[in-house]
């Protein structure tokens, strides 16, 4: 079942008219999975690409290995690149990139410990960049983001 602030959000989205895909690493495909539970799903929701992969992101969107060496494949320049680069494959009007540390053994520092996610949501009221950090358990930090990114949807989109 979607949560309540995707449900909130999918009925925006709907309201205005517009489309939504994503391109998720950490998120693994579950933000793209609540959109495709809420009844509005068949007129808003486009698709999404899980990226998990630090090649696959090179691959698919096209992603300097140089920018993903420099900032990490878990960084606010990458998911920019994610986010924008969906438009070659869905021609929706939000797009939305998600990479992010759920557990240790990635590109964790003191200054991005485990639980730094990053959101990039283009869409027509603007672009809009976000860094959180949360704590709990793997899935704990997947919902906490999910429920982030539906806000900062709506939000920029109202």
């Amino acid at each position: 079942m979607a949560s309540d602030k995707i449900k909130e959000c999918s009925k925006i989205i709907a309201e205005k008219k517009f489309t939504i895909a994503f391109a998720e690493s950490a998120t693994a495909g579950w933000l793209a999975s609540e959109f495709a539970l809420v009844p509005q799903s068949g007129d808003i929701f486009l698709g999404g690409i899980v990226c998990y992969d630090r090649d696959t992101k090179e691959e698919l969107f096209d992603i300097p290995k140089e920018t993903i060496e420099k900032y990490t494949a878990e960084s606010a320049e990458v998911t920019q690149l994610l986010a924008e680069g969906l438009y070659k494959y869905f021609k929706s009007d939000i797009r939305v990139g998600v990479t992010g540390l759920i557990s240790p053994g990635g590109s964790e520092t003191p200054e991005k410990p485990v639980g730094t996610m990053f959101v990039h949501i283009i869409a027509p009221g603007g672009s809009h960049a976000h860094r959180e950090v949360f704590n709990g358990e793997p899935e704990e930090i997947i919902s906490k983001t999910i429920d982030r990114a539906a806000d900062l949807i709506s939000n920029l989109i109202s």
